[in-house]
C-alpha cells in the first residue's frame, strides 16, 4: 500500500490502496459506458461541468494546496497557484473547443468534403508527482473536451490529490466513469494500457518509463504521447538585459526546488557578461530562504523523496570530480527533510552529469559560449530537447537563432512555462506529441476525411 511521505519531515501523511484487478475491471466498464454518453454530447454541454469544475478548484484551492504541499514539498504559494492555472485552463478550453473541434472545409471536386474531429474513446494518463494538480489539468481538460474519457494512474506519493480532484471533478456533474482515480502499481500499468477498450495513453515521466510504455502501446498499435523531461538550456547573450536576465534565471531554475521538466538547467552564457552574470546569479541565490514549505516565506522547499536527494547529490559530486567549480550549496542539509542546499556550479563542460543529465532539483550549471553560435552548438548537444531560453535585446537576431534550437520551445526574454494558449512538448529524449492548445486538443481525436459526391 503506497503512502504518502511529507518531504519536509519524513512524517506519513496518508496511506492509499492500491485497486484489485475486480476494481479495474469495474473501471474500465464504468469507462466504457460513460463514453457513450459523453462522446455524444456538444462542446457546449461538455463545458457546463468543465466550468463548473474550475469553480470548485478556486473554492477548494486552499485545501488542494495544502495537501500539495504535504505530500511533494512545493512552497505553499507556488501549491496555491498551481490550483488557479488548472482552474484558467479549464475556463480556457471549455471557451474554445467548440472551435477547436468544429467541422473544417476543404476545397476539392466533391460536392462538399470536410474533416471531423471525433473522439478515440478512453485514455489512460499516466502522470508524474511535481505538479500534482496542474498535470492533470494539462492533459485531462483537452481530453474530456474533446469527448474522451480518462483513466488517471497519478505517482503513489500524490494519491491523496489525485483523491482530491476525482471528488471534484465527480461533484462538478461529469458523467460516471468519464473522468476516475485509478491507482494501480506498476506491474498493472500494462494491462491497461492493451485493453481493447483503452484507446490510447499519455505520460509524463522519465525517459525510461516513457520507452517501456511506449512499447506497450506501439505493439497494441495505439496512440501515445510522451512528454519526458528535458535538460533545458538558457542562453544569455552579451547584449541580454543582464537584470532581467539574472532574475528570470533564477526563477526558471530553482520554482518547485528546481523540480520542473520546463525548468532553465544549463546556463549557457557568451564572454562579455560571463563573469558578471555568474556573480549576480550566485548573490540572488543566496537571497532565497530555504525550509518550511507551509511558511509563505520559504521559496526553496524539499526534495519530494530523498532518492531524488541522493541523486541530485552524486550528480553533482561526480561532476566537481570531473572539473566544474561548485561555488556555493552541494550537500543535503542535515536534519529533518529530504531537503538540499541551493547550488550553483560554474565551469561545466559536456559530459559532465549535470550537464548531459538532468538534475532534478535545486541545481544550476553554468556553461561559457565563445559566441552566440557556439551557445546554439552548446544548447542543442543534448540528448534532450524540450524546451530553452534565449536572453537578447537584439530580438531579430534571437528569433533567428531559435530556429536553430532542436526543441519543443524557445522563450526569446522570458523563461519556459507551460500555457493553456500554447502547445508543450519535446522532441529527442524530451518525448513527442504535445498537450495544450488546439494542437494538445487534435491529438486526441480522429481526423475523419468525409467525401461526399454529387448529385
Amino acid at each position: 500500500m503506497p503512502s504518502s511521505i511529507n518531504p519536509a519531515t519524513g512524517e506519513t501523511v496518508g496511506t492509499h490502496p492500491f485497486l484489485t484487478d475486480p476494481d479495474i475491471e469495474a473501471a474500465l466498464v464504468r469507462a466504457t459506458r460513460a463514453n457513450l454518453t459523453w462522446s455524444a454530447m456538444s462542446c457546449a454541454e461538455r463545458a457546463v461541468p468543465m466550468k463548473t469544475a474550475a469553480a470548485l478548484l478556486r473554492a477548494a484551492k486552499n485545501d488542494l494546496a495544502r495537501t500539495i504541499t504535504l505530500e511533494m514539498g512545493k512552497p505553499l504559494a507556488e501549491a496555491e497557484a498551481e490550483v488557479d492555472k488548472s482552474a484558467w485552463n479549464c475556463e480556457y478550453v471549455a471557451d474554445r473547443a467548440e472551435q477547436w473541434l468544429a467541422d473544417e472545409l476543404v476545397q476539392t471536386e466533391a460536392r462538399q468534403s470536410y474533416i471531423s474531429y471525433l473522439p478515440l474513446g478512453t485514455v489512460l494518463a499516466i502522470l508524474p508527482w511535481n505538479f500534482p494538480v496542474w498535470q492533470i489539468f494539462r492533459c485531462a481538460v483537452s481530453l474530456l473536451m474533446a469527448g474522451n474519457t480518462v483513466l488517471l494512474k497519478h505517482a503513489p506519493n500524490v494519491l491523496g490529490c489525485a483523491q482530491l480532484v476525482a471528488d471534484l471533478m465527480n461533484r462538478a456533474g461529469f458523467p460516471e466513469g468519464a473522468f476516475q482515480n485509478l491507482p494501480i502499481p506498476v506491474e498493472r500499468i500494462g494491462r491497461v494500457i492493451t485493453d481493447s477498450r483503452v484507446a490510447g495513453v499519455t505520460l509524463t515521466g522519465s525517459p525510461a518509463a516513457g520507452a517501456a510504455v511506449a512499447a506497450q502501446a506501439g505493439a497494441a498499435c495505439k496512440k501515445s504521447v510522451l512528454e519526458l523531461g528535458g535538460s533545458d538550456a538558457f542562453i544569455v547573450l552579451d547584449d541580454a538585459d543582464l537584470d532581467a536576465a539574472v532574475a528570470a534565471g533564477v526563477r526558471a531554475r530553482f520554482s518547485n526546488c528546481g523540480q520542473v521538466c520546463l525548468a532553465a538547467k544549463r546556463f549557457i552564457v557568451t564572454p562579455g557578461v560571463a563573469a558578471q552574470f555568474e556573480e549576480r546569479f550566485v548573490e540572488e541565490v543566496r537571497k532565497l530562504r530555504s525550509g518550511d514549505p507551509l511558511d509563505r516565506a520559504t521559496k526553496i522547499g524539499p526534495l519530494a523523496r530523498d532518492d531524488l536527494r541522493i541523486t541530485l547529490y552524486t550528480q553533482v559530486r561526480d561532476s566537481t570530480a570531473a572539473g566544474a567549480k561548485l561555488v556555493m550549496g552541494g550537500h543535503p542539509r542535515p536534519g529533518r527533510g529530504f531537503f538540499y542546499e541551493p547550488t550553483v556550479i560554474t565551469d561545466a563542460t559536456p559530459g559532465m552529469p549535470v550537464v548531459c543529465q538532468e538534475t532534478f532539483g535545486p541545481v544550476a550549471a553554468i556553461m561559457r559560449a565563445r559566441d552566440a553560435e557556439d551557445a546554439a552548438a552548446l544548447a542543442n548537444h543534448s540528448r534532450y530537447g524540450l524546451s530553452s531560453a534565449i536572453w537578447s535585446r537584439d530580438v531579430s537576431r534571437a528569433r533567428s537563432l531559435a530556429r536553430r534550437i532542436a526543441a519543443g520551445g524557445v522563450f526569446i526574454n522570458a523563461t519556459s512555462a507551460s500555457d493553456p494558449r500554447m502547445p508543450v512538448g519535446g522532441i529527442k529524449l524530451s518525448g513527442y506529441g504535445r498537450e495544450l492548445g488546439v494542437a494538445g486538443m487534435r491529438e486526441w481525436v480522429n481526423m475523419q476525411s468525409v467525401w461526399v459526391a454529387g448529385p
